[in-house]
C-alpha cells in the first residue's frame, strides 16, 4: 500500500512494514503510535491475545490508563492485519536471529538454538501432514454386512454355487 506523502511514515513495525501518521487537527491530542507498542502489538498478536486484552495491556501515556478498542484498530491497524500470519512471521524472525548468531559468529550455544527450532518445525510440518491427511470414516453394520457378502461371493470358498444364473 503506497501513500501518497513519505512524510507520514513515522516508523516500521516489527515486521519491517511502514506505519502512517494519523491525520487529526481539533480536540485532545490523539494516542501517539511508538515502534516500543507496536512491537508489543505485534508480539502478543503472535501469542494469540484477542484485541481487547492487547488494549488493556497498551498504555496511554499521558493518562497511564489503558487505551480502547477503537484507539487500537486505529493506531495498530498494520499490525492487526498480519493476525494470522504474525505467529508465523515471529518463528522466522527468531529464525532469522539464531541462524545469524549461529552461522555468522559461530555461536556454538545460538548452533543449538538454531537446531532445536529446526526440529520443532519439523515436527509442526509433520504434525499438519498427518492433520491432512483424510481420516477413513466410519462403516456401519449394514456396509459391513453388504461388503461380507460381496466377498463371500467373490471368493471361491463355495465353489461358485452363490454366483447368480449358475445352476449346475
Amino acid at each position: 500500500m503506497s501513500r501518497e506523502n513519505p512524510d507520514d511514515v513515522i516508523g516500521r513495525n516489527l515486521w519491517g512494514e511502514p506505519v502512517y501518521r494519523v491525520a487529526r487537527k481539533k480536540g485532545r491530542p490523539p494516542f501517539e503510535w511508538t515502534e516500543e507498542n507496536s512491537r508489543k502489538v505485534s508480539m502478543l498478536l503472535a501469542m494469540g491475545w484477542k484485541n481487547d486484552r492487547i488494549a488493556g495491556c497498551i498504555l496511554d501515556p499521558r493518562t497511564g490508563k489503558p487505551i480502547s478498542l477503537p484507539t487500537l484498530k486505529r493506531h495498530f491497524r498494520a499490525e492487526l492485519a498480519v493476525r494470522d500470519r504474525a505467529r508465523d512471521l515471529l518463528f522466522a524472525k527468531q529464525l532469522e536471529a539464531a541462524a545469524a548468531a549461529a552461522f555468522e559468529s559461530g555461536n556454538v550455544g545460538a548452533m543449538r538454538f538454531f537446531e532445536q527450532l529446526v526440529e520443532k518445525n519439523d515436527r509442526a510440518l509433520a504434525g499438519a501432514r498427518l492433520r491432512s491427511e483424510p481420516a477413513d470414516e466410519p462403516v456401519g453394520k449394514k456396509e459391513l454386512a453388504r461388503r461380507a457378502a460381496a466377498e463371500t461371493i467373490e471368493g471361491d470358498a463355495w465353489g461358485g454355487d452363490l454366483k447368480p444364473g449358475n445352476y449346475n
